[in-house]
């Protein structure tokens, strides 16, 4: 075992990622900021998260503190355009929490952090350990796909899996441990492996039959047409707040009744969870036309609101941001 963690962070050392700004120890409200980091990059690409988002959103929230006592529509807002807002409405729920349990810090213990709104296992080990240095073990789909070809588990169930990933834990240094297996599913262990570059290649067991244990069933997406209206008059812009549970409270263009003998400006393709959208657009010049109950903003003031991502899409293909 000691051989296996030896080579691990000897690669981590030479390879890793180690200069992610979540990833250093110096930083103050370090819990905090690798809270904000693992729930970003819980459905975003760490280029993204690091180019648009991360850094914004502690300047606007640098603490935990500054995070609860801000509202919903402030916290959407510093998410836009990265989709999947539950996570953002989550983290907020957590810090109010944590503002009247726990002093406004975030607990240490992993029990307790999976208590709290949109934290499962994975996340609460990794707030742990990244964050307050406590040696425990977790399992995301990176350190997943690498515990399956290690020892070659074929079907293995979520317990297992951490039963394998609490076995090879580097109890002595667990931070760097848990990073370097982090980084070797996103960047050797990938879906499609580069075997021949593996730390642990001597190790594997089931690098002989990747196929079979590759076997995973992609949920098929749905595909699905939306009809939205696109008003515009006076340098104002029609648009409704969603009441769905997915964009609820962010700002949509609105629903038609109807789109008949209505000009089409276009259609935009969207994704979003299972979903494969159509969004025909439609030029609107009757607000009646409309099934929502609809807002006008003048187009100065979209940066302000906190719109979905699809919405955003929308405005970039009417060149309106």
């Amino acid at each position: 075992m000691y051989s296996f963690q030896a080579e691990l962070l000897s690669w981590y050392e030479k390879c890793g990622r180690k200069t992610l700004p979540w990833r250093d120890k110096s930083m103050p409200n370090r819990p905090y900021r690798v809270l904000i980091s693992e729930i970003m990059l819980q459905q975003t690409q760490v280029k993204t998260i690091l180019e648009h988002y991360y850094f914004p959103f502690l300047q606007k929230f640098p603490t935990l503190e500054s995070l609860a006592e801000a509202s919903e529509e402030e916290v959407l807002l510093q998410w836009r355009g990265m989709g999947y807002y539950t996570r953002a409405r989550n983290l907020l729920k957590c810090a109010r929490i944590c503002s009247c349990d726990f002093n406004a810090c975030l607990p240490d213990c992993v029990e307790l952090l999976k208590t709290l709104p949109g934290i499962g296992s994975y996340t609460a080990g990794a707030v742990a350990c990244f964050g307050f240095d406590k040696a425990v073990s977790f399992v995301d789909s990176n350190i997943r796909r690498i515990l399956i070809r290690l020892f070659a588990m074929y079907n293995p169930t979520q317990s297992l899996l951490e039963s394998e990933a609490r076995n090879i834990l580097n109890t002595e240094n667990p931070f760097n441990h848990n990073q370097a297996l982090i980084d070797l599913g996103a960047l050797i262990c990938t879906p499609n492996p580069k075997c021949l570059l593996c730390p642990l290649s001597e190790f594997c067991k089931g690098k002989e039959d990747l196929k079979a244990l590759n076997l995973k069933k992609t949920p098929k997406s749905i595909k699905k047409s939306l009809h939205l209206g696109v008003f515009e008059k006076d340098s104002q812009i029609a648009l409704y707040k969603s009441q769905e549970r997915l964009y609820y409270n962010l700002y949509n263009f609105p629903l038609l009744k109807s789109h008949q003998s209505l000009e089409k400006l276009g259609i935009v393709k969207h994704s979003y969870t299972k979903y494969l959208l159509d969004l025909h657009l439609y030029k609107v010049q009757d607000l009646g036309v409309f099934e929502d109950d609809i807002t006008l903003f003048n187009l100065q003031d979209l940066d302000t609101l906190p719109i979905s991502s699809m919405t955003l899409k929308i405005l970039k293909f009417l060149k309106k941001v």
